[in-house]
């Protein structure tokens, strides 16, 4: 049967560190000791990671609107330039009967992003109110977002491959759009504010609980 969490134990009330590369557990030390196992600068938590969590996910949450919005493929030919979205190319596929890969897209290149963006404001929201409610499924969820992570420049890849689709005759040319650029910055900065947040931040509300 498992504990209850307020009777949960956790690494700094039993006066350990853990490392945050290889997760080793260590005794408290001062900060930025290296770790015996991998070298790498053990910290209590790591330094500035609500701010610089913050920073990246507004970042990110303000070039969410200009990717959507600003043409993400350039077509130029010499009767016609046509600018396409991320939206008009999902609505592009749908039409021309290419349905998986229009719903493929969407996913790929409209839900994942907001729904990374909206997982990791919840779980700083969590650590800001000190909400010690589901705690596990809350550390449960950042480990989701570092799986999707590692393949987020599949979005990329994904608008790429929108672009190789677009019909064009064989005196038009492709180019990206300034939306291209906003969306490859929102999946570099979902990638860095996740990779900047210490999901040990969590359990820091259940310590200050049981205290």
């Amino acid at each position: 049967m498992s504990m209850p969490p307020t009777a949960a134990p956790t690494t700094a009330s039993m006066g350990l560190a853990s490392c945050h590369a290889c997760n080793l557990l260590i005794p408290r030390a001062p900060e930025g000791r290296p770790c015996p196992r991998c070298g790498a600068a053990v910290h209590r938590r790591k330094p500035d990671s609500l701010a610089r969590t913050w920073s990246f996910l507004i970042a990110a949450a303000i070039l969410y609107i200009p990717a959507n919005l600003l043409p993400m493929i350039i077509t130029q030919s010499v009767f016609e330039t046509s600018r396409d979205t991320i939206l008009s190319g999902i609505a592009y596929l749908w039409i021309a009967d290419a349905k998986a890969l229009a719903i493929l897209v969407l996913a790929a290149s409209v839900v994942v992003p907001l729904l990374k963006m909206m997982a990791l404001t919840l779980l700083l929201l969590s650590v800001h109110f000190r909400c010690s409610w589901r705690i596990r499924q809350q550390t449960q969820l950042y480990r989701l977002l570092e799986t999707v992570g590692r393949w987020s420049m599949l979005d990329i890849f994904v608008v790429a491959m929108l672009a190789s689709l677009v019909r064009a005759g064989k005196l038009a040319t492709i180019v990206p759009g300034p939306g291209a650029l906003a969306f490859a910055a929102v999946v570099v900065l979902t990638m860095l504010a996740s990779l900047s947040f210490d999901p040990r931040l969590l359990w820091d509300a259940l310590d200050a609980r049981n205290d």
